[in-house]
């Protein structure tokens, strides 16, 4: 067994981790014979287990297919995710490492928008084009159920309209598919696997995000109160939350 191979052994994710992930991959079709999956990796919890997820099923799936990461680096000055460069390097992962200076570019060009959208807008445009030019035909993103219920809520509270997050889906350009494995997976076993595996997990610190309270983690503070009543509260929300889940599912 080689030392990569003993690495990501050791780092094996949880049963239900696999389950969940699996499942999701199934349902929407996510991947397929020959696909080459880019990550999209922060150095969060979330996408460092997602990483190893897909380096799982890469090893055991029946279908074969390619999976490299890479990391936006927005030069925020608070964040530094320089560290994912070395930790790659040891799994023997292709990985691609490219530096934005967002924060700077949102200064000059931000207009009526908020700096996290401005943000997440121009990461995934460089995704986009760092996938297009390594000839990855798919990118994964590491959101989960909590985060799909978030946007749930804030569509229907402030948005006047029922949306979440796809969990397959083309980009507008029509080259590119954009799967999020861990739709089904809750965020509390996604932190208890890299706590017990210790991942090397990179906290973000950026202070335009969270400098004051956002309506995200006011709709995830009303969620843990609700659930503490309603336990099948999550899955109830999978439910109603599926069907806007699947729209626009590529064949």
């Amino acid at each position: 067994m080689t030392k990569n191979r003993k690495s990501l052994e050791s780092v094996m994710p949880s049963k239900k981790l696999r389950r969940l992930a699996g499942k999701a991959i199934t349902d929407f079709r996510m991947i397929r014979e020959g696909d080459r999956v880019l990550l999209g990796l922060s150095g969060g919890k979330d996408s460092l287990s997602l990483l190893h997820l897909l380096l799982h099923f890469q090893r055991h799936a029946p279908i074969k297919f390619d999976v490299a990461a890479m990391t936006v680096d927005p030069q925020s000055g608070e964040f530094d995710p320089t560290p994912m460069i070395p930790y790659l390097e040891k799994l023997g992962v292709d990985y691609f490492y490219v530096k934005e200076p967002i924060l700077e570019m949102a200064n000059e060009h931000m207009l009526g928008d908020s700096y996290c959208s401005f943000c997440a807008r121009i990461k995934r445009g460089v995704m986009y084009s760092t996938a297009r030019k390594h000839n990855f035909n798919v990118l994964a993103l590491a959101q989960h159920l909590d985060d799909l219920a978030e946007s749930f809520m804030m569509s229907a509270f402030h948005g006047g309209t029922l949306n979440t997050m796809k969990a397959h889906y083309v980009n507008d350009e029509g080259d590119l598919r954009v799967i999020r494995p861990l739709v089904y997976a809750r965020e509390k076993a996604i932190v208890n696997f890299a706590k017990e595996k210790g991942l090397p997990v990179i906290f973000e610190n950026c202070p335009a995000c969270f400098s004051k309270p956002t309506q995200r983690e006011h709709m995830k503070q009303l969620l843990a109160r609700e659930e503490a009543q309603s336990p099948h509260l999550f899955g109830n929300l999978l439910s109603t939350m599926k069907p806007l889940m699947s729209v626009g599912l590529p064949e």
